[in-house]
């Protein structure tokens, strides 16, 4: 599917996310790859630069192949995925993301491929 704008995504991304745990584990992999940013920034360890998006993906990998049972939107929209992601982490930082569910209403659940 083709999407025309990352407001169109964003809903299809929420939809790939229906499971508290499926976000949960996204949240966790954002938070650690931020922390291994930062982390790298303040020790000069730069190594650590290297773990961030191995830590991240891993994570949210995992939750589709295991909990969601969905392949992975980054796999068809690397950079929307990865913008949508943030915005996920951000919404569930500020404790508004069932709220963002609740707007977004049911919505179909499509795959990517």
């Amino acid at each position: 599917m083709n999407y025309r704008n990352l407001e169109e995504f964003w809903a299809f991304y929420v939809s790939q996310h229906s499971k508290p745990l499926t976000r949960r584990w996204h949240f966790m992999g954002t938070l650690s790859g931020i922390l291994c940013f930062l982390f790298a920034a303040i020790s000069g360890w730069w190594a650590l630069v290297l773990a961030a998006p191995l830590l991240a993906y891993g994570m949210a990998w995992y939750s589709h192949f295991f909990v969601e049972g969905n392949p992975p939107a980054t796999f068809g929209y690397p950079f929307w995925s990865l913008l949508c992601d943030f915005r996920m982490f951000g919404l569930m930082l500020t404790g508004s993301m069932d709220r963002e569910i609740k707007r977004l209403g049911k919505r179909p659940v499509l795959q990517v491929f």
